[in-house]
């Protein structure tokens, strides 16, 4: 900031629900970028798949549409997944099965989403998925869910990272699955390593964003910059336990200095064809909210699962004998250290 290296920010405007009042500074920090038209708007807790329609889903929406007046966002995105745990702060956002319900609850979401705020609407792309099959349909699922609200994609290439780790893909492979021409924002950040017990040959790369950046991410955001023609941001992003010391301050200095680096270098080279398309095309409406009681039921099923099992062993034989089995979420295929892995992130979130 002292530098005047920051061109945009991005806000994740629904983290600060603890907080009664905005301080003063902040709230200049964010009227100066939105004044700009470079303030972002990130969500979190949203839910988007959530199969039953939750009163904490329409409060989020009358906050984004208060906050939407208070300040001009250049565009809204939110999280792809449903939040575990009854709390609806408390809860990991994990997959759901890529079925036409889900579809037309995520479609209808999003929807809601762009009536709150008339911006344009974003999905991040999953960092988590519980197999192979999951991985290679997440790319053309995104897609058809922001159809109908023209919306675009943040392709999270520590997200990705994981994905390509954690299933042995490789990134050419896995960057044909995604609709490039809907990457209007780009994220990239840190993480960790897990060992697997339940695969002991794995660890596993969780998105944990609290250290620093990896060489490798760096190379995926070289190699797909110039494959996104409607690119507009580039945001670095990290946990503020993960900036607690003058080394991890440091890093991240420098991870920035890199980033920006690799963004100029690119924008020397590229022609600016850039026509910012990410508003719906055709009128629709949000009369009927769109639910699923079965789905909704299994969601809670799977959560208390996950919440409350010791060991991805505990965790498989409840989801054998569940609702989930032999079902579209397809658990089957699930890999043993997924599995385990959900296991972990859920009772995090809980914490």
């Amino acid at each position: 900031m002292e530098e005047s290296r920051i061109e945009a920010i991005e806000w994740s405007f629904d983290a600060l629900y603890k907080v009664k009042e905005v301080p003063d500074w902040f709230r200049e920090l964010l009227t100066a970028f939105s004044d700009e038209n470079r303030l972002i708007g990130h969500g979190v807790f949203f839910s988007l798949f959530s199969g039953k329609w939750l009163p904490e889903q329409e409060n989020w929406l009358k906050h984004l549409s208060q906050t939407a007046d208070a300040f001009q966002f250049d565009h809204i995105t939110e999280h792809f997944g449903f939040m575990t745990g009854k709390d609806f702060h408390q809860g990991a956002p994990l997959n759901i099965p890529y079925t036409a319900i889900t579809l037309n609850i995520g479609r209808d979401r999003l929807k809601r989403i762009y009536e709150a705020c008339k911006r344009p609407v974003g999905l991040e792309n999953l960092a988590f998925s519980y197999s192979l099959d999951e991985v290679k349909r997440h790319g053309a699922f995104l897609e058809q869910l922001l159809e109908p609200v023209n919306g675009f994609i943040i392709l999270d290439l520590h997200n990705l990272y994981c994905q390509l780790r954690n299933f042995d893909v490789t990134f050419e492979e896995m960057i044909a699955l995604y609709p490039l021409d809907r990457v209007r924002e780009i994220h990239i950040s840190g993480g960790s390593w897990e060992d697997s017990v339940a695969t002991p040959s794995r660890s596993i790369r969780r998105d944990t964003h609290d250290d620093a950046v990896p060489t490798e991410v760096f190379q995926l955001l070289e190699m797909t910059i110039p494959r996104c023609p409607q690119l507009k941001y580039v945001v670095l992003e990290q946990l503020g336990n993960g900036l607690e010391t003058e080394t991890s301050r440091q890093y991240f200095y420098n991870d920035f200095l890199r980033m920006q680096e690799i963004i100029q270098q690119h924008n020397d080279q590229a022609d600016d064809t850039s026509t910012d398309p990410f508003l719906p095309l055709i009128p629709f409406s949000t009369d009927a909210v769109v639910e699923d009681m079965m789905l909704y039921q299994q969601q809670l099923e799977l959560s208390a699962i996950f919440e409350s099992s010791a060991s991805y062993g505990e965790a498989m034989q409840s989801l054998s004998t569940s609702s989930l089995a032999n079902s579209d979420w397809r658990i089957e295929q699930w890999e043993p250290h997924m599995i385990e892995t959900a296991v972990k992130i859920a009772q995090k979130w809980m914490k």
